[in-house]
C-alpha cells in the first residue's frame, strides 16, 4: 500500500466531493428543467467554457492511454496531439452557428437540431442511438483509467471487496451529478485542471532531471520509435495512418454527444471562439503527457520487479503510475493520481449527462411521452443519467476492460457517420434526409465490418486503392464513403422521389 498517496488522494477526492453538491448553488436556476440541469443555464462565461471543455476532452483515459502508446507504439501516438490542434479551427467555423440555432429553438442535443433541421424522425432517430451507444463505452474506458491508479496506490482491484473503492467513487459521482446537473463537473473541472497542469509541470522538470536529462532519455529510446518508419515500396504503412488518425479523430471529437453537451453550455458564440483559440493550450500539455511515454520507456519500468504485477493487470496502461511511482515522492503521487482520478469524474458525468439528454428529449420524449412536461423531462434525465454510470460499472466489473477499449475504438468509427447530417445541415439543406439515412447505414455497416476483419483490436484498416495499401483509420474512410452515397441518393431522390420535408430553422437563425 502507498499510504502517503493514498491520504492525498483521498483528501483531494472528498474535497472535489463536496464541491460537486456545492455546485447546485453556483449561478443558481431551476434544476427542474432540462436545460438548467443539463446545459447549466447556457450561461457559461470564457473561463469556466475552457475549464468544462478541457475537463470533458481531456479525461483520465488520455493521461493513461496518450502515454501508454508512445510507450509501445512510439511515434506513432503522437498522432493525439495534431489531432486536437486540427480540431480548434472546426469548432472556431462551425459550433458558434450551431450554438446559435440551438438557443433559438432550445435544441439540447444534435439529434434535437437534425429533427428541426431535416424533419424526418428517422434521421434523429438514429443520430441520437449512434450518440447514446457510442459514448456507453467510453463511460467505462474513465473507469478503466480510475481502476488503474486505485490498483497502483496499493489496493487489490480483484473481486467484489477490490472493486469497492471504484463502485464508492462513482456512487459519489452519480449522487452529486443526480443533485447538481453539469454545474458539478464544470466546477470539479476548474481543480482538475490545475491538478493536471501542476502534474505535467512537475513531470517535465523533475524526472528528466532525475533520468540525466533529455538527451539520456531520447538515447535510451530505439530509433524506430523515435519517428514513423519509412514506408515499404507500395504502401504508403504508419504515413497514411498518422494522418487519417489525426483527421479523423478531429472530425469525430466534437460529434460525441459530451463534447456537443459542452459546447451548447456556453453564454454566447463569442465564448466558444475564445475558447477554439485558447484551448490549444490542453494540446501542449498533451504533447508534453505522451513524452511521459518515453520517460517511463527509459527509466524501465516495466523491468522492475515491484511494477511486474502492475503491468501484468493492466498492460502498458501501467507506465504512467508506475512512472510516478518510482520518481516522486508519495505526496506527490497522491496528487499526480488525484488528476486522473478526478479526470475520470468530470468526463463520465458529463457523459452520463449527455446520453440522458439525447435518451430524454429524442427518445422518451420523442416517442414515449410526447405530453411530458419540464419538470418531467428533467427527473426522466436524472434517472437515466444514473443508469448510464450503473451501466458503465457493471461494464467494467462484468466484462474485460480490453472489451470497453474495443469498442470505444467503434464508437469513434459510429460517431463520426452522424458527421454529414450535423456538419453539414449547419451549412446547407440541399442533401436529402433519406439519403444522409442510408449513407449513415452503410457508413456504420461498413465501419463494423472493416473493425470486425481487424477482430476488433485495431481501428487502422488496410485499404487498397490504385495498386497502393493505405492503412488508415477506419472511420475516416467510412465516412468519405457515407458522404459520396449521401450526395448521390440526394440527387436521385430529387430526381425521381422529390418530397419536401419540413425545417424549423431559416438562415438568419445561423448568425
Amino acid at each position: 500500500m502507498q499510504w502517503t498517496a493514498t491520504y492525498v488522494f483521498a483528501g483531494l477526492f472528498v474535497f472535489v466531493t463536496i464541491l460537486g453538491f456545492a455546485a447546485a448553488r453556483w449561478r443558481a436556476g431551476d434544476l427542474n428543467h432540462i436545460n438548467e440541469w443539463g446545459l447549466g443555464g447556457q450561461r457559461f462565461g470564457t473561463i469556466v467554457t475552457w475549464f468544462l471543455l478541457g475537463g470533458d476532452l481531456y479525461t483520465a483515459y488520455t493521461f493513461i492511454a496518450v502515454p501508454a502508446a508512445v510507450f509501445t507504439a512510439g511515434a506513432l501516438g503522437f498522432f493525439a496531439v495534431p489531432y486536437t490542434i486540427l480540431v480548434y479551427p472546426l469548432v472556431f467555423v462551425i459550433f458558434p452557428r450551431m450554438w446559435a440555432v440551438a438557443r433559438k429553438h432550445g435544441f439540447v442535443t444534435a439529434s434535437d437540431f437534425v429533427k428541426g433541421r431535416y424533419g424526418h424522425s428517422g434521421l434523429a432517430l438514429a443520430v441520437a442511438l449512434t450518440g447514446i451507444i457510442a459514448t456507453m463505452p467510453y463511460i467505462a474506458l474513465q473507469l478503466v483509467g480510475l481502476e488503474t491508479v486505485i490498483g497502483a496506490l496499493g489496493f487489490d482491484t480483484h473481486g467484489a471487496t477490490g472493486h469497492m473503492p471504484l463502485i464508492i467513487a462513482f456512487l459519489i459521482l452519480a449522487a452529486f451529478t443526480y443533485s447538481s446537473g453539469l454545474r458539478a463537473p464544470a466546477m470539479i473541472a476548474i481543480v482538475k485542471d490545475l491538478l493536471i497542469y501542476i502534474t505535467v509541470i512537475a513531470a517535465i522538470i523533475i524526472i528528466p532531471a532525475q533520468l540525466g536529462g533529455w538527451a539520456t532519455i531520447f538515447a535510451a529510446v530505439p530509433p524506430e520509435k523515435l519517428t514513423l518508419p519509412t514506408p515499404p515500396e507500395g504502401s504508403l504503412g504508419t504515413w497514411s495512418a498518422y494522418a487519417t488518425l489525426a483527421f479523423g479523430s478531429a472530425l469525430a471529437l466534437f460529434l460525441y454527444p459530451h463534447s456537443m453537451t459542452g459546447v451548447l453550455s456556453a453564454s454566447s458564440g463569442k465564448v466558444i471562439r475564445r475558447n477554439a483559440a485558447i484551448l490549444p493550450a490542453y494540446s501542449l500539455v498533451l504533447a508534453l503527457l505522451a513524452l511521459l511515454g518515453y520517460m517511463a520507456y527509459a527509466s524501465g519500468v516495466a523491468t522492475k520487479p515491484e511494477f511486474a504485477e502492475g503491468f501484468a493487470k493492466y498492460g502498458a496502461n501501467f507506465a504512467v503510475p508506475a512512472l510516478f511511482l518510482d520518481q516522486f515522492d508519495g505526496w506527490f503521487v497522491g496528487i499526480a493520481f488525484a488528476a486522473i482520478g478526478i479526470g475520470a469524474l468530470v468526463p463520465a458525468a458529463i457523459m452520463s449527462i449527455a446520453i440522458a439528454n439525447l435518451y430524454t428529449r429524442n427518445i422518451y420524449k420523442e416517442y414515449l411521452k410526447p405530453d411530458c412536461t419540464a419538470a418531467d423531462e428533467a427527473r426522466m434525465a436524472k434517472l437515466v443519467s444514473l443508469v448510464a454510470k450503473a451501466g458503465a460499472v457493471a461494464f467494467v466489473l462484468a466484462l474485460d476492460t480490453k472489451l470497453a477499449i474495443q469498442l470505444q475504438l467503434l464508437g469513434g468509427i459510429w460517431i463520426i457517420q452522424t458527421l454529414p447530417a450535423v456538419f453539414f445541415g449547419l451549412y446547407t439543406r440541399w442533401l436529402d434526409p433519406r439519403a444522409l439515412l442510408i449513407g449513415w447505414a452503410i457508413g456504420i455497416g461498413t465501419g463494423t465490418w472493416m473493425a470486425w476483419t481487424l477482430n476488433f483490436k485495431n481501428s487502422i484498416y488496410p485499404l487498397e486503392l490504385f495498386g497502393y495499401v493505405m492503412p488508415g483509420y477506419a472511420a475516416f474512410y467510412t465516412v468519405i464513403l457515407n458522404i459520396i452515397v449521401s450526395v448521390l441518393l440526394t440527387i436521385v431522390f430529387r430526381a425521381v422521389a422529390k418530397r419536401e420535408h419540413g425545417d424549423v430553422t431559416v438562415a438568419s437563425d445561423y448568425a
